[in-house]
Parts: C-alpha cells; sequence; structure tokens
C-alpha cells in the first residue's frame, strides 16, 4: 500500500494535503505498479508465446492488429471497470450499455439517416456518462450497493431494449459511423487500437493525478479518506461516470466491427471483472494497477483465442472466467507474509533480512 492518509480532522471544504495522500515518489510508486502487475505481464507473455506457436502467422502485422481490434472493447471496459472497483465498488451495467448503445444508434439512424457520426458518438458519450451518474448517485446516495444497483440497472436497460425492438433492432449502421471499429487509420493500425491506446494513456494519467490517488485511498478505507478531506462520495460517483463513459466508447468499437444485435454486449460486464481481477485487483478496492488490469483484458482475450485455435468450445468460457475468477479472488486472499514466515524455517533461502539488518 502506497497511499498514507492522515486520520486527523481537516477543517471543512479544506482539500487534502498531497504530502498526506501519497508519501511516495511517482517513481517508486511506479515501481511499485510493475511489481504487483508482473504476474499478469507474466501470464500474457507466457500465452502470446503459447499462441504464437500454435499460430505461427499469428505476430505477422494483419493478424496481430485484428486480434488487438478484437480485444480493443474488453480493454476499454476493463479500464472504467477498474475504476470503479478499486473505489471499493462494482458496475455490472457495463454489458447492458454496450447493447444498447449499438441498438439506439442504429435506431437512430433508422429515423435519421442523414445524422452525421460525430452527433451520434457525442450522444453516445453523453448517455454512457449520464447512465454511470445514475448508478454513482443511488450508490452513494441511496446508499444502494453497488452491485445491486448496477443490477438493477442492468435488468432495466435490458428490458428497455427489448421492449423497443420486441427483440429485434431495426436499422443499419453506416460505414462513416463503423470505420472507428472495423476500418484502418493509418499504414495497417486500425482505428479501434488507436482508441484503446487513447484510453490507456487517459486511464493511466488519472490513476498518477491526485484523482487516481484519492480513487485508492477511498477504495482501501473511505472513512480515513473522508477525515484526511476526500470528498469520497463525489470520487465515487465520477468513477461510475467514467465507467458508463468507456461501456459508451466500447459500444462504438462493437457496433463497428459486429454490426447490430440486441445481444451485442451481452457477457461484457463478468468479462471485464474477470479481466480486473486477472490483473490482480483488489475485489472490494484500495490496490491495483489500471495498466495490469488492460493486460488481464488482454491475456483473457489471449486464452479464449488459444482455446479456440484448440478446437474447445466457446461455451466453455464462461466456466473458464468463473475458475479465473474464484483462483484469483482465492490467492489474494491468501496471507503471503505469514505462509512465508512459516516455511522460512525449513527453507532458509526464503528468509530475507530486514532492511538495515546485516546477515
Amino acid at each position: 500500500m502506497v497511499h498514507t492518509l492522515d486520520k486527523r480532522r481537516r477543517a471543512p471544504g479544506a482539500s487534502p494535503d498531497p504530502h498526506l495522500v501519497a508519501r511516495t515518489t511517482p517513481a517508486r510508486r511506479f515501481a511499485a505498479s510493475l511489481r504487483a502487475g508482473a504476474p499478469v505481464y507474466l501470464l500474457l507473455a507466457v500465452l502470446l508465446i503459447a499462441l504464437g506457436i500454435e499460430d505461427p502467422t499469428f505476430f505477422r502485422p494483419d493478424p496481430f492488429l485484428a486480434f488487438l481490434k478484437r480485444s480493443a472493447p474488453l480493454v476499454v471496459l476493463a479500464a472504467g471497470q477498474y475504476l470503479v472497483i478499486v473505489s471499493g465498488g462494482y458496475d455490472l451495467s457495463v454489458g447492458a450499455l454496450v447493447t444498447v448503445g449499438v441498438v439506439v444508434t442504429a435506431e437512430t439512424y433508422h429515423a435519421f439517416p442523414g445524422a452525421h457520426w460525430t452527433i451520434v458518438v457525442a450522444v453516445l458519450l453523453i448517455g454512457g456518462a449520464f447512465v454511470g451518474l445514475i448508478n454513482g448517485l443511488v450508490t452513494t446516495v441511496l446508499r444502494v450497493p453497488s452491485f445491486i444497483a448496477t443490477l438493477g440497472m442492468t435488468l432495466i436497460l435490458e428490458g428497455a431494449v427489448f421492449y423497443w425492438t420486441q427483440g429485434s433492432p431495426s436499422g443499419i449502421l453506416p460505414d462513416d459511423f463503423r470505420r472507428i471499429g472495423r476500418s484502418i487509420a493509418f499504414g495497417s493500425v486500425p482505428w479501434a487500437v488507436l482508441v484503446c491506446v487513447a484510453v490507456g494513456v487517459v486511464a493511466v494519467v488519472l490513476m498518477r493525478s491526485n484523482f487516481g490517488r484519492t480513487l485508492v485511498a477511498t477504495g482501501d478505507n473511505a472513512e480515513a479518506a473522508g477525515l484526511a478531506g476526500v470528498r469520497v462520495l463525489r470520487v465515487r460517483v465520477l468513477a461510475f461516470v467514467l465507467s458508463g463513459t468507456a461501456a459508451a466508447v466500447a459500444a462504438i468499437l462493437v457496433g463497428g466491427f459486429s454490426g447490430v444485435s440486441a445481444q451485442a454486449g451481452r457477457g461484457y460486464e463478468f468479462e471485464a471483472i474477470t479481466a480486473v481481477v486477472l490483473g490482480g485487483v483488489a475485489l472490494g478496492g484500495g490496490s491495483g494497477s489500471v495498466v495490469a488490469a488492460m493486460a488481464g483484458a488482454l491475456s483473457l482475450q489471449t486464452l479464449f483465442t488459444l482455446l479456440n485455435l484448440r478446437g474447445v468450445s466457446n461455451a466453455l468460457e464462461t466456466t473458464v472466467q468463473g475458475v479465473i475468477v474464484i483462483t484469483a479472488v482465492a490467492l489474494g486472499a491468501v496471507d503471503w507474509s505469514r505462509l512465508r514466515a512459516r516455511v522460512s524455517p525449513h527453507l532458509p533461502f526464503l528468509s530475507r533480512p530486514s532492511r538495515g539488518e546485516s546477515r
């Protein structure tokens, strides 16, 4: 834990002292985040090597970039889901938001065929942020647990889509809108990959800012964060808003390469949570790296691709996700320091002198 909070009361409205919120240097925080994400980075490297062995053409530019394009929506959703989970919540509505985004876009173009794609994209982003705002307010103001609040939002959105479309959306997505999700930006690099990279850069910058530090502090100990001057409710609401916006971005990408479907976002919410957990982020909040969460999404997509090449049925994907979540959470609950203390007398090479102590 690199965030240390002073629990002394501050004057109302006073901003937290940055020296109290984070006492470590940026370089040390960066090194700590790399160490924390090392397992998932190693896992991703192993899976990519295995995929390269299974399919020798995988690392050629076109197949590899096509893989990244398919992975982009999940990576974007994982970045948004990370913000909510690290602050101490869950967002189960992102999959339904992806579906709503795709369907609403198709119905909008059906009613207004001449609508410019930039206006439609702006409406989607605002709509995603609005749904996130509602989730955040229900969770913080009404004190409904985020799991229940966002599950309820999922049911509302899915029911509204079914009622509106009767299960069969009308309209099509024009080429200028679909270009973002399926076309090439320059050279052989797809727009989807550039969007994914941009979202990653924004997420990293946010997490290195005061907002990111207060977000993690809120997830670690909301009461202590409040005593240190953090506006806990506002921070958590903003996390949901950003998660909803990320879901809207994912909807644009999904609509681009897969078209219109009333099931376009089905299952994405659980894949995003699985990716975040695989990235080593603690369920309940307070620790984890957004880069590791996004690497978890790539690892999950790589694993699914590898299983598909091995002839494993797609129906087992949810089973794999369940195993990953249970295993990752179980490993995260292990007190490794206590385990090492028990084992080290029998394995002397595990004993390490404390800092400043000589052998």
